[in-house]
């Protein structure tokens, strides 16, 4: 109970004003450009390079050559350098759909059959071929009477697992029945050799207990179609990139089943187990529900009246898979258990079947060529990224499979700050050469974001460093900056060498600066900048083509004898010499920015008195104190009182607060002076 005065005395309170509120959240760069897999053109964030290549994958083979795209080789270099979230949008060139697999129950399923008469080949030899997903298998039948024909055609087909059928004999017929159940063995059928006439397999069934749909979007994901043939459950068209499923338990007393999430590519012998859901239910008013624990939601981009990109969520449960999601339950067991506690009988044969199904646990019905629309186009890559602009109607100027228009739906949804929090922005592959229109996109978009800062390339591989300073001439921000030139790498998924633009390795650098310092130190130079993870760059700069740069506003990248590769500038792109015109002070006034718009928001409906002013004061002053203490600024002063809170300030609902800055500037330029003195002069002191 509060303590109030009554009669005459002293009442002492304590007022804790001192609270001060953490550091800014930590937001990660924003990544853009084409992947192996993944959700397209949906911002997804990811904590580690494992998980980014469990999402988006990694390396492909296009044309018998083994490729990575940029975007992965940036991902990966970020985390090493000590990235903790990397906000990652796939870009593709084209419409994308996901695959989807349906999951049989044990409601009226069946195996498909097949009855042949045996009489013709009682007197007379004749072949017959079985065609099923495993391939083609001919049988020779011969035989006096029909009990030896039948004999010896049994013993043939039940022995030969490419058949995929079993046999037995119901006078005067030869029945097959497929090995697998649903309706998928309805396309069988067998080739009768003495007349060429064709019997089909048939009444074949199940029920789909419900459907799981891949996260991935594109035809990437399709590994099943009719007439594969399967060996040792291997697929077809598995692959590391794509994945398939399998009901490992199915237990009609409890009502719960479990499910795995297999790659792609194994078998029966070696499988690769990626998820394991165990005591899955197919009972909604249960916590062990199946769309529940795995997750049914999606995402579809839509464009409001103002022209401003959104994703809208269907679904009703977060996805926890990295890979599926239930798209539908089609027989749901609500109230598996009655009041009594037993089964109801008419739902125990909604439990998912043991193992794949009639399909083999792949997907299929995806659409969206992952290399691009225009297949029959060269793929461009690293060095033959292309100079030139890079349009739709030619696709040989496809920039790793994509082209520049790809960007837009990625870069209208990253406008909306309070979906998307990130600090720095980068699409490698695109430079202002081959994609100026995007390039801007980009800077723009960091510009009226405010919170986040641009690495942007302006040219393509071999060009000249006039080049390089013609590009950057159009553009003035504080918010953007460039570095030249392309550094050669090696490929951690592909083993082979190729030279990147600088985009791919520079944020990577930024993140290496703020976890060993601060946001408002230089990411420059032999403590900061030093590029270990690069072979050598393009060319090697002199002092002559540096200066060049450093006057156009590139930073050059520098390889010096017994040092290696550093980063030897930190402009932004802007024009006017202030402080701004630095990497350093743009991401500190980003970093002060964020943090006290976090205070701010906390004070939003709150009274305009003192008190609030004074909550927002006390969180802020320490702070810009914190950052002096660590040389990120020389001074600064904060006024939020009755000088900028008039009445009628107060009245239009207005607080209003002024922040003064001095930042700390970098010694870029040092200047020593050896002065030689003759023999016997005195040094002072």
């Amino acid at each position: 109970m509060a303590e109030t005065l009554i009669s005459p005395g002293i009442l002492l309170r304590e007022n804790d004003l001192s609270q001060i509120t953490a550091g800014p959240v930590t937001a990660g760069a924003a990544l853009l450009g084409p992947t192996v897999t993944g959700p397209v053109n949906i911002p997804t964030v990811v904590t580690s390079y494992s998980e980014y290549k469990a999402v988006f994958g990694a390396s492909f083979i296009s044309g018998g050559t083994n490729y990575e795209y940029l975007t992965s080789m940036a991902a990966l270099n970020y985390f090493e350098q000590g990235g903790d979230s990397l906000l990652v949008t796939r870009v593709a060139s084209g419409s994308y759909t996901a695959a989807t697999s349906s999951v049989a129950s044990s409601v009226g399923l069946s195996f498909a059959t097949a009855s042949i008469s045996l009489a013709p080949f009682v007197a007379s030899q004749g072949p017959i071929t079985i065609v099923t997903d495993r391939g083609a298998a001919t049988f020779n039948l011969s035989g006096s009477s029909e009990q030896i024909v039948f004999n010896n055609v049994t013993s043939s087909i039940n022995s030969n697992s490419q058949a995929n059928v079993t046999a037995s004999f119901t006078t005067p017929n030869l029945v097959l029945t497929s090995k697998t159940i649903g309706a998928s063995s309805n396309t069988y059928y067998v080739v009768n050799g003495l007349n060429n006439t064709v019997t089909q397999f048939g009444s074949g069934s199940s029920t789909t207990s419900f459907i799981l749909e891949s996260l991935t979007a594109g035809d990437i994901m399709n590994n099943y179609k009719v007439g594969d043939t399967i060996a040792n459950g291997a697929l077809p068209s598995g692959s590391s990139a794509n994945i398939r499923w399998e009901v490992v338990s199915s237990n009609s007393g409890s009502g719960q089943f479990s499910l795995i999430i297999r790659r792609g590519d194994d078998n029966n012998t070696n499988t690769t187990v990626l998820e394991t859901w165990n005591n899955l239910s197919m009972d909604p008013n249960q916590p062990n529900y199946v769309a529940y624990v795995i997750g049914d939601m999606t995402e579809t981009r839509l464009t409001d009246e103002f022209g401003n990109s959104y994703l809208q969520v269907s679904g009703s449960y977060a996805n926890k898979s990295r890979y599926v999601r239930v798209k539908e339950v089609v027989l749901p067991t609500a109230n598996y258990f009655d009041q009594n506690g037993k089964i109801q009988a008419a739902y125990t044969g909604s439990i998912p079947t043991l193992g794949f199904g009639s399909t083999y646990g792949a997907f299929s019905g995806g659409t969206g060529a992952v290399w691009g629309s225009y297949l029959k186009a060269k793929l461009n890559m690293f060095e033959d990224i292309p100079s030139v602009e890079s349009t739709y109607d030619q696709p040989i100027r496809n920039i790793q499979g994509v082209f520049p228009g790809d960007y837009t739906n990625a870069l209208n949804l990253l406008q909306n700050s309070d979906a998307y929090d990130f600090n720095i922005v980068y699409a490698p592959g695109l430079n202002n050469q081959n994609a100026s229109a995007t390039i801007l996109g980009i800077t723009t978009l960091a510009q009226n974001r405010g919170d986040c800062i641009a690495v942007v390339d302006m040219t393509a591989y071999g060009q000249l460093l006039g080049t390089a300073a013609a590009e950057a001439s159009s553009y003035d921000s504080s918010y953007a900056a460039t570095y030249f030139p392309w550094l050669q790498v090696r490929s951690r998924e592909t083993g082979k060498m190729n030279f990147v633009p600088p985009s791919t390795i520079i944020p990577a650098i930024y993140e290496y600066n703020d976890k060993v310092s601060a946001e408002w130190f230089a990411p420059a130079g032999l403590n900061r900048g030093n590029l270990a993870t690069v072979l050598r760059p393009e060319r090697r700069l002199g002092l002559t083509e540096r200066n060049f740069l450093y006057n156009a506003k590139i930073n050059p990248i520098a390889a010096f004898a017994g040092v290696g590769t550093v980063v030897y500038g930190q402009k932004t792109l802007q024009n006017k010499s202030t402080s701004l015109d630095r990497v350093n002070v743009r991401r500190l006034l980003i970093s002060l920015k964020r943090y006290i718009r976090n205070v701010s928001e906390t004070l939003v409906f709150e009274p305009n008195t003192q008190v609030t002013r004074n909550k927002f004061l006390n969180q802020v002053n320490p702070y810009l104190e914190y950052v002096q203490q660590k040389q990120g600024l020389y001074a600064f002063q904060v006024i939020m009182d009755d000088t900028n809170n008039t009445p009628d300030v107060i009245d239009r609902n207005q607080l209003v607060g002024a922040i003064y800055l001095q930042p700390t500037r970098v010694a870029e330029f040092i200047q020593l002076d050896f002065n030689i003195l003759p023999t016997g002069a005195s040094f002072g002191g």
